[in-house]
Formats: structure tokens, sequence, C-alpha cells
């Protein structure tokens, strides 16, 4: 598709196919060098959609999924984070808040090693990026090989990595804490509420909110709660972006496990360069293994976000089971949580996992040099390492560790049965799994991340099935993804009752799925199944992987070189269950 619009790509698909308005998508939001997630609301360039975007794109153009990645990765602190957002120098300051005077990463971010040439936030998003390089270089292994894509995001990757599992373990327990809301993804979700009761928010008349401009002020986070979240990042920004000096830490899983998971990711990609990485997908393990002691609580069969500092005379309140209708039945506090499933003293974690100690570190092949770990958050965790309270609230984010190879087979079981009950409802009451807890006390099937449902969450879900052996879920799950991709106009978020769209329409991480369901039945778990109907056909009836040929088409549509690819003739071996789609447990 070229700019003007004429269709040279896979020219045998119907004009109004859910794939070529998907692929318009994507090309109405590059920029040249990345994808904005949508002009109006999104103009700049966002992490964790980029890493979505690529493993869409990938699918259109590989060369244009390396871009992405590569253009976000080039906006890399010398810390190892990965920044939120990316800045656009031709859009005005106003056209967006927080604006790249408001973050001052160039001065703020200096001691932290934020880059000079271009403008970034200062807080992160989830690492979903080892991931995308993966899928992104399966794609074209020829052509990633000729631009040693791999090779060259390998080393950033590990430094992403490194920064999260040393500076980041704010609680001592081994995993990564965010530091802001907007870190998470799921900025406004009622997981959010008791950790920000802590933060004084900033004046109404300190900031002026560009998100109305583009959306209903009721489907939006209050300004109570925009106002704590400019007060943490102003905190933050006059800090030098420091770790482990605010009020706000929260241990989520779903961050937590799209680390994991890249982490199993960059094991296959140095395996791919020639090194064993069985050190990594041991620390993935180790990692997995603390999600399990820190975050699974058995009674309510899923993973609970944890706020490190919660309950410990820093004006948090113990959580307990009034915070929710369920009563006493929902009730997590840390106490409770320490008799049923054990396990959360730092003594234990030591002696038990030892995962995470600066020494074992070193050995496991983190890469950290002495004076990087004695610079990192590892100060707060000496200072301040406490089990923190478990938050008593019902999220998506509880059940994406699905998603994990080496999660127990219990607990897979468990959180399937969970995503179908009355709280998610999925293949139930809900088109797609909400947000937040159907039966929660601040649910709202419109007001964002506090019951919508979302496309990235959805997709993540879907995987987990499929890894897990729910085959069939996972087929209801996608095909009710592509008909409400189809049908909302690849809205942002939908009604997880009805599908009807909310927020921005034409979303680049949508359609970026979007893509990679249709083109999912070549996936290898569904080669041997092949008496399986693909309901997802009345979304659109063309489902065949792309031809490399399509490939260069696309390329050169854009202007872009043709590479020579010998990939379709070399015998290739999966290196992990993201590849192979086999079950997990026991790492398949």
């Amino acid at each position: 598709m070229t700019h003007s619009g004429a269709y040279v790509y896979d020219p045998d698909r119907p004009a109004g196919s859910l794939h070529l308005r998907a692929a318009r998508v994507l090309e109405g939001n590059w920029t040249g060098t990345s994808t904005v997630p949508s002009h109006g609301l999104y103009p700049h360039q966002w992490s964790w959609d980029s890493a979505f975007i690529a493993i869409g794109l990938r699918h259109l153009s590989p060369l244009r999924a390396q871009t992405e990645l590569e253009t976000l990765l080039g906006a890399q602190w010398g810390d190892g984070r990965i920044p939120h957002i990316v800045f656009n120098p031709s859009v005005p300051l106003d056209a967006y808040f927080p604006s790249p005077d408001f973050w001052r990463s160039s001065t703020a971010g200096r001691a932290a090693g934020a880059p000079r040439t271009v403008q970034t936030s200062g807080i992160v998003q989830p690492p979903v990026h080892a991931l995308a390089a993966w899928l992104v270089h399966q794609a074209d292994p020829g052509l990633s090989r000729s631009r040693s894509f791999l090779s060259r995001m390998y080393p950033r990757l590990a430094a992403w990595h490194r920064y999260l599992l040393h500076r980041r373990d704010l609680g001592g327990g081994g995993l990564a804490s965010v530091v802001h809301p907007w870190e998470q993804g799921m900025d406004n979700s009622p997981c959010w509420d008791a950790p920000l009761s802590r933060v004084t928010p900033a004046a109404p008349r300190s900031f002026r909110r560009a998100d109305l401009d583009h959306g209903s002020a009721e489907d939006r986070p209050t300004d109570l709660d925009y106002g704590r979240y400019v007060r943490l990042a102003t905190d933050y920004r006059d800090g030098g972006y420091a770790d482990g000096a605010g009020e706000f830490a929260v241990e989520d899983p779903a961050f937590n496990a799209l680390l994991i998971a890249s982490e199993h990711a960059l094991a296959a990609i140095a395996q791919e360069l020639g090194a064993a990485g069985t050190a990594r997908h041991a620390r993935a393990e180790r990692l997995t293994a603390a999600l399990v002691e820190r975050l699974w609580d058995p009674a309510e069969g899923m993973f609970f976000c944890r706020d490190v500092y919660g309950g410990d005379g820093r004006g948090g309140e113990a959580y307990g089971g009034d915070a929710r209708d369920e009563g006493e039945s929902g009730a997590l506090g840390s106490e409770r949580r320490s008799s049923e499933s054990g396990a959360h003293g730092s003594e234990r974690r030591s002696s038990e996992s030892g995962a995470h100690g600066s020494e074992r570190r070193s050995r496991s092949g983190a890469l950290a040099p002495a004076q990087h770990s004695a610079e990192s958050g590892a100060h707060a965790s000496e200072q301040r390492s406490r089990a923190g309270a478990l938050i008593p609230e019902r999220s998506v984010a509880g059940l994406l560790p699905l998603i994990l190879p080496a999660l127990p087979r219990d607990i897979a079981a468990t959180l399937v049965r969970t995503a179908g009950g009355p709280h998610f409802g999925l293949g139930g009451v809900a088109r797609l799994a909400p947000s937040y807890d159907l039966t929660g006390h601040a649910f709202d099937p419109h007001r964002y991340w506090r019951g919508p449902a979302w496309f990235n969450t959805n997709w993540l879900l879907e995987r987990g099935l499929r890894l897990h052996g729910e085959h069939g879920r996972a087929e209801e799950l996608r095909a009710a993804l592509l008909e409400t991709a189809d049908t909302s106009g690849f809205a942002e978020y939908v009604d997880p009752y009805t599908g009807e769209a909310c927020g921005a329409l034409g979303f680049s991480w949508t359609a970026a799925l979007t893509l990679d369901l249709l083109h999912e039945p070549a996936r290898a778990d569904q080669a041997d199944r092949p008496d399986r109907a693909d309901r997802a056909d009345r979304a659109d009836q063309s489902t065949h992987v792309v031809s490399h040929p399509g490939h260069r088409a696309f390329d050169k549509a854009q202007g872009t070189p043709p590479h020579t690819s010998h990939a379709s003739h070399t015998p290739h071996t999966p290196h992990s269950s993201f590849e192979t789609g086999a079950k997990g447990g026991d790492r398949g």
C-alpha cells in the first residue's frame, strides 16, 4: 500500500478485508521511523505500544518491524531503562501532556544517562521488547542476520533487563517494581487507588490535560488521580530519576510476567547468537518462582499486585476484606498470605531461591559490573526491604502470568478457571476479558482500565491459553478478538460486554495484533489440528501466512531497498515454547 493508497501488497485479498484495513491503520500511523498509537491522542512513540506494533508489522514488513524497535532502543538511557515515550520534536508541546519540557530528560536525567539528542520521558513501560525482537527475527531470519539485527539488539535488551532486575527490586524479593501507574501500562486501574492515596496531588492549575481534548472525561482518569500522577512524576524527575526514594512502589504480576517471558526470549536470542542461553532460562524460572511466592493467592485463584510500602507506617493502610465486596473471604493481608503460601521473608527468599543476590547475579550471567550493582536500587532493598501488602483488587494483570512456560500446571489450570468465572466472564458473559473485575466495586465498562477490554491483554491471554493446551478457549478468544477489531474500527479499547468502541479509533496495537491473529493458523500448535475449523473466518476468509515476496512488495512500496532472504529454504529448529506453542508447566 503506497502513501497514495494504492494496494501493491497481496493483491489477492479483497479491498475491504480485515487484513488490508489493519495494514491501512499501521500505514496511516507510520511516521517514517516509528508508529504512533494514534495521531490525535498519542502523537509520539510509546514503548510497549511499539513492541506490540512490531509483532504485527513483522507480517507486513520485517524490515519496518525491525526499524520500529531500533528507533525505540536508540533512545535508551545509559542506566539501561527504555523510556515509555520517545518524543517527536515536530509535534507541538501542547499536543500532549506531560510534554518534553515537563520531563526534562536531557537535564534531569543526566546522572542516569539520558540521551542528549532526543527527548524522552523518565519512566518506563512493561518489558515486552525482547519477546518482540525474537518474533520479528523469526519472521525473516535471513534479513535479520544480514542486518545483524539481533546482535545489535541483544546488549541493549540485556541492559534493560539488568536495570529492572537490579535497580527496581525495591521490595527485596526479586521482582521488579513500578514507581508510577503509567509504568505498568494499565494507567487508571483500581489497583493503584490505595497506593496513590498516600500521594498529595499536584495543584490543578499546574498542568493542563491534553487527553480531554480527544476523549470523554467520563472515560478518562479523574482530575484527582491525574494530579497524583503528575505529583509522582514531578518528584521522580526532581530526584534525578533515582529509584527507591518515592512514595509509590508496586510489584505487578503482568509487568513481571512480561519480564520473565522476555527473559525466555532473550535466552533464545542468545542461542541464535551462539551462546548457551541456559543461564537466562534458569533466571526466568527463578523469577517465575518468585512471582508465585510473592503475588499468587491460592484462595483467590489468581495473582495480585503487591504494594511494597503498604501497611508500613508510611501512611498506607493494611488492606483488608472491606476494600472489596467479598468481605472476609477476599482478605489478602500479608499475615494471611505469609501463613497460607509462606515464603515472603527475605531470609527464606535468600535461603530457598537465592536468585537475586549480587553474587548469584554475577554467576548467572546478568552481565552487571560490581559498581552497577552498588549504585543501583539495591540500596532501597537493604534499607526498606519488606513484605508489603497485597492489593485486594482483581485486575486482568493477575491472569497474564498464564503466558509463562514454567508456570506450575495447577496454577495455570486455576487461572483458566478464574478467567472463565464470574469476575472476568471470559467465554461467557464477557465478549473479551475486562481489565478489571466485573463484580468489583470500581467496575466501569467504559472508564480507562477500570473495566473496558483491551486488545493487548486479550492477545496475551490468547497466547497463554494456547501455550497451556487450552486450544478451544484460545480459538474462541481469537475469533472474538478479530470480530471485535472488525466491528469497532480497531478501537483502543471496548466495552467488555458489547464490544462497543471506546477511546481512539484506528489504534495501532489493535491493528497490529489483529494481523498477528490473522496469521495464527500457521503456528505449530495448530499444524497438527487440521480438523479444527477456523472460527475467525467470519472476520476474514484469508488467513494464510504472507509470503516473503509479499514482504518485499510492501517494502518496495515504501521506498525501502529489497533484500534477499533464504529463510524459507533454511531448516529452523524452534528455540522456545514461544515459537512451538508447546504446553508449559515443565517447560514443555
